[in-house]
């Protein structure tokens, strides 16, 4: 039995945050696909390495990714369960907006009948 964690409103505030900016989703999208290290991640951005850095930490406190030391590199990789977790919520969404669009659906059908 798999036990799905609630996500907290602080936990969501995270998530977003760090998704708001294109860098960090790109580096989300890289270190899904494969680990890579912090110093490779820099090579690929026009920014410091401290930049990405940060970025990087943005991304941990979201819990989107993680970072662990691998001889002198620290070593990110991508959470798919929290990306599930984050998809859930937005299917959540999804389907508030789908109900409040069949309800008018409804009413426009029975106000033209």
């Amino acid at each position: 039995m798999v036990v799905q964690q609630e996500l907290t409103d602080d936990d969501v505030n995270r998530i977003f945050r760090a998704l708001a900016d294109a860098t960090r989703r790109d580096i989300v999208r890289r270190t899904l696909v494969a680990e890579i290290s912090v110093s490779h991640l820099a090579d690929a951005y026009a920014m410091s390495f401290a930049a990405v850095q940060r970025h990087v930490a943005v991304l941990e406190e979201a819990k989107l990714v993680t970072k662990e030391p691998r001889g002198r590199e620290r070593i990110v990789r991508g959470d798919p369960g929290r990306i599930r977790q984050a998809q859930r919520l937005l299917d959540g969404f999804e389907q508030i907006w789908r109900s409040r669009i069949d309800r008018l659906d409804t009413l426009l059908e029975e106000q033209a009948n």
